[in-house]
């Protein structure tokens, strides 16, 4: 079954133009192709990055944000009891007065113990300030750094300024070192976010959207590295990744309650925003992959329905984002 169904997944149909096999995509005269099987490097780059973020943040993010005024404030653990740790993970973390008073029973004490344990309890599931901190710099520092690559990777390359360029040449488009390397930080850095949903802040408005973001984010990104939309793939990633450090930045100066360049940097990134994922990504990368392609190409393969499909989902999510951040606009300069 497994085997039949890997036949499907690679049927050359689905992937490339009419008339080409994997065959042609071996490497050859100096043409270096992406290769599927390259994509397993992801998970241990991502552990990689997992371990680069416990040392930046402990050992760059700590004295930072001590250097901005967060303290690391420490709660106090509940005494151990197993009835109501049991109860408070399968049953329920704000019981009712009715259930207090049972559980008081239960243990041999009284309400007010039973209402300061679940209180206490309550309290160590609520990150702290210093570890919202450190999470958000850690995304400062690789959206900032993939920014730069990015900019580094795409600067001196026709496509970077004629979108048509990204078709030239299509399927036989070289990869290049660098698009590699772009290609697989990216790749790796989502599948750490989602190796870190569990432990990481979990963000109560749009938590789903974030692990659907990640979700659509790596299968677009392995799918374009399949098909070789390598060069459309690098302007989807340097896109996305141009204005969410500013928005870590903004959290960092918030934690820190330095409002007036909280503020500063919260409008910068609304900008930001508004011009690469509601103007840019649209009109100028979404024309290229739903419209561009029909010049060369009368029967478009299955591929790029799904990249299509995927890269709408994104759009969608930029279009919920984008609501979001207006409504914090709309309180900021109306409300103050």
């Amino acid at each position: 079954i497994l085997k039949t169904l890997n036949s499907w997944f690679w049927w050359e149909n689905i992937w490339m133009p009419i008339n080409c096999t994997w065959a042609d995509f071996v490497d050859r005269d100096g043409l270096v192709f992406p290769k599927p099987h390259q994509l397993y490097a992801t998970i241990p780059y991502a552990f990689i990055l997992l371990i680069i973020r416990f040392f930046s943040e402990r050992y760059v993010a700590i004295p930072l944000a001590k250097a901005l005024g967060i303290k690391n404030v420490r709660r106090v653990k509940p005494q151990p009891n197993p009835v109501l740790e049991s109860y408070f993970r399968e049953c329920s973390k704000h019981p009712s007065q009715s259930e207090i008073q049972g559980l008081a029973k239960k243990c041999n004490c009284t309400v007010r113990l039973v209402e300061k344990w679940f209180r206490r309890r309550r309290n160590l599931e609520i990150p702290t300030v210093l570890r919202k901190f450190q999470e958000a710099f850690w995304r400062f520092s690789f959206y900032l750094t993939s920014s730069i690559a990015g900019f580094i990777v795409l600067y001196d390359k026709p496509w970077f300024y004629d979108i048509w360029q990204t078709w030239v040449g299509y399927p036989f488009q070289t990869v290049l070192t660098s698009q590699y390397w772009y290609y697989m930080a990216e790749i790796s850095f989502y599948w750490s976010l989602l190796f870190t949903l569990g432990i990481d802040n979990k963000r109560k408005a749009d938590f789903m959207a974030h692990v659907v973001h990640h979700l659509a984010a790596i299968g677009l990104m392995s799918g374009s590295w399949c098909g070789n939309y390598v060069r459309l793939g690098t302007l989807v990633m340097f896109v996305h990744d141009t204005a969410d450090f500013w928005l870590e930045a903004a959290k960092m100066f918030n934690y820190a309650h330095w409002e007036k360049t909280c503020n500063m940097l919260f409008i910068i990134f609304s900008i930001a925003f508004f011009i690469t994922r509601i103007i840019l990504f649209p009109f100028w990368i979404l024309r290229a992959t739903l419209y561009q392609p029909t010049y060369y190409s009368t029967t478009p393969v299955i591929a790029y329905f799904l990249f299509n499909g995927q890269l709408l989902i994104l759009q969608g999510l930029h279009l919920y984002w984008g609501y979001l951040i207006f409504k914090i606009l709309r309180r900021f300069i109306f409300l103050k």
